[in-house]
């Protein structure tokens, strides 16, 4: 009988137990959820997602109407309509008297477009992101909203769920989506009419633009939701915060989304996860909050170009120069291409992305998931030593003397635990003896050149450290360079 007794005993204090520790957990659970309010004070502490701060590099993807008469620019509609000249004179020499802006429409069938090409290129350029423009400032939109009845990619044009099929081929690889979503249109009647009124109304926001917003959302769980269009109107008639509020915290994709910084007035490198600021943002300079540089690889527009000039696009050089300097000051680029009617990307984007991917195969190691390092830029070749005897370091692979150097501007990132520091040159020193001003090595350091095997030699003084290259015939890279020192001091 004590038995039974001692069993029912055990048994109510397992179950008080059970019921004790589950209700900890509810409460911890509970604890743990951090909801945000509508306020800029509430949705600016919402820690950065740490996937997009590693990602550095994704490639932005202007596609729409604008690419049908591929002229000018993707503002194509807008600047015909205000009789800009070249415009005009465009149109009266290609079209008939009549001719209107929908009547581009049939014309945007993309039967080429095939979105399984599409991210094996973007994965072999080494983008660990890409934005798709869904709609931009024409309205029309690239998949089949319920908010925009015959001006979509389902009702005319291509007649297919373009944001769709490219979200599923994305999902496919390890690439996070973006969808770019413009805020405003240019000559949605309901749009000039809230305007009209200065925003004292709000049709077009609340029966337009915010319910596409939250559609793009639930339909396609992007990872960046890429915001534009918000100049001169209030935070207040988009409904910003509120929608941010939403992603933050009820949306499918809460604990990743990223939002940019164009939402109304005064947002513009204000608020947001990462500040885009202006286009083609590159500070120079290691900033205090997370940012991105969006640029073109076309230097005149970001919608395609039927008559681009061969000199209208960056170089390769020029392209892992951007990557460099934005990543080393803390940023990440978004490169842009544009990809034509058809929904061919054209050989000459497609060149330049897999020339960066073929780079950042051998020194990707020096551009993901790094930090920002104490010196940004090397000073070695502004801020000269004028006692310095530059033959005294310059010692070539035998040891002999070699006063041929080069002072090049080398460009700085370093790994999460800062055990590791990259030195980034974009041109290859003369006489193969590179000199940096920024790190100070110890007798334990170790320099190598990414894509290489064996050390190289180094040679430090008091202020400056001098380092020989290999031959060039034996190295990977044609564009760049990528020193990685272990043991800096400083």
């Amino acid at each position: 009988m004590k038995c039974e007794s001692h069993i029912v005993a055990i048994k109510m204090l397992s179950a008080i137990s059970i019921v004790f520790v589950s209700t900890l957990l509810v409460v911890c659970s509970t604890q743990d959820i951090v909801r945000y309010n509508a306020t800029w004070e509430s949705l600016d502490t919402r820690p950065l997602p740490q996937w997009y701060d590693d990602a550095k590099f994704g490639i932005f993807i202007h596609w729409g109407l604008y690419s049908v008469p591929g002229f000018g620019s993707e503002w194509f509609w807008n600047r015909w309509a205000t009789n800009y000249s070249d415009y005009v004179e465009f149109m009266e020499k290609n079209y008939p008297p009549g001719f209107t802006y929908q009547d581009f429409a049939p014309e945007f069938k993309a039967e080429f477009f095939d979105p399984d090409e599409w991210a094996e290129l973007f994965q072999a350029a080494g983008a660990k992101y890409v934005v798709l423009t869904t709609k931009h400032h024409e309205g029309y939109t690239l998949w089949p909203s319920k908010y925009s009845f015959s001006w979509n990619a389902k009702d005319v044009g291509p007649n297919r769920d373009l944001v769709g099929d490219f979200s599923d081929a994305i999902r496919k690889t390890d690439i996070k989506l973006g969808l770019y979503h413009s805020l405003f249109e240019f000559y949605n009647p309901l749009y000039l009419m809230d305007k009209a009124n200065n925003y004292s109304t709000r049709l077009f926001a609340d029966q337009k633009t915010i319910p596409e917003m939250y559609e793009l959302v639930e339909e396609y769980k992007p990872d960046v939701f890429w915001s534009d269009g918000g100049e001169g109107s209030s935070v207040e008639y988009w409904q910003s915060r509120e929608f941010i509020s939403w992603l933050y915290n009820d949306s499918p994709v809460k604990d990743t989304i990223v939002v940019n910084d164009r939402w109304g007035d005064e947002t513009m490198c204000e608020h947001g996860d990462f500040f885009s600021c202006t286009d083609r943002y590159n500070p120079g300079t290691l900033q205090a909050h997370k940012w991105e540089n969006c640029m073109t690889i076309d230097q005149v527009a970001w919608g395609y170009r039927r008559n681009a000039k061969l000199s209208d696009y960056l170089s390769i050089e020029e392209l892992i120069y951007s990557l460099v300097s934005t990543v080393s000051t803390g940023g990440n680029l978004l490169l842009n291409i544009a990809p034509n009617k058809d929904g061919v990307i054209t050989p000459i984007f497609e060149e330049r992305l897999r020339d960066i991917g073929s780079w950042l195969t051998v020194n990707g190691e020096a551009i993901y998931s790094t930090v920002a390092w104490s010196s940004q830029l090397d000073n070695a070749n502004s801020n000269l030593d004028r006692d310095l005897n530059p033959g005294r370091l310059a010692l070539s692979s035998d040891c002999s003397m070699d006063l041929s150097y080069q002072r090049s501007p080398s460009q700085y990132t370093q790994n999460k635990n800062g055990s590791v520091v990259y030195a980034i040159t974009l041109s290859w020193p003369q006489g193969r003896n590179l000199i940096l001003g920024s790190p100070s090595l110890s007798d334990d350091s170790t320099v190598t050149l990414l894509g290489q095997d064996q050390e190289l030699e180094w040679r430090a003084s008091d202020k400056e450290t001098l380092v020989i290259f290999p031959d060039k015939e034996t190295v990977r890279t044609d564009w760049a360079w990528v020193i990685k020192i272990t043991n800096v001091l400083n």
